[in-house]
């Protein structure tokens, strides 16, 4: 799903993400990813000019991952925030909810993906799942607000 991110899509997002997780049977994920997600697409409206990016989920056999693609370069970097910052934990939070994450640069420098990944308790998904069942989500309701 490409988009531009507005006052509105994270919520949208957390819903898509969710009903995907409960399609899927993995439930339990939820919480971890919808707030994982959130952080990613805050990233977004904080650091990448056109707040425009891709979200991809994918389905694996042990779990999910989540992708959000833009188009600037700048790579994220986890912060030292003090007690008195209002901003600044959002990577340093993806790392305490999820199980991996990482950053994958763009080609020629032309942007990034940030991951991450979710793993169910037992490894595997709950209606067993053993193959990866990839989802490029299309949701063509999501606002779009600048």
């Amino acid at each position: 799903m490409r988009f531009t991110v507005g006052v509105h899509s994270a919520r949208h997002v957390r819903r898509i993400v969710r009903t995907h997780l409960d399609f899927w049977a993995m439930s339990e994920l939820t919480d971890a990813a919808e707030l994982a997600v959130t952080e990613l697409l805050a990233n977004v409206v904080r650091h990448v000019p056109d707040r425009y990016c891709e979200l991809s989920i994918h389905r694996r056999p042990h779990g999910v991952r989540v992708e959000v693609s833009d188009r600037f370069p700048q790579l994220p970097l986890p912060l030292t925030a003090s007690d008195e910052d209002e901003s600044g934990r959002g990577l340093v939070l993806l790392d305490a909810v999820v199980d991996k994450w990482g950053v994958s640069p763009g080609p020629a420098r032309t942007g990034k993906t940030v991951w991450f990944e979710c793993t169910t308790a037992d490894g595997i998904a709950s209606d067993g799942a053993t193959a990866d069942d990839s989802a490029r989500v299309v949701a063509d309701h999501l606002p779009r607000h600048a």
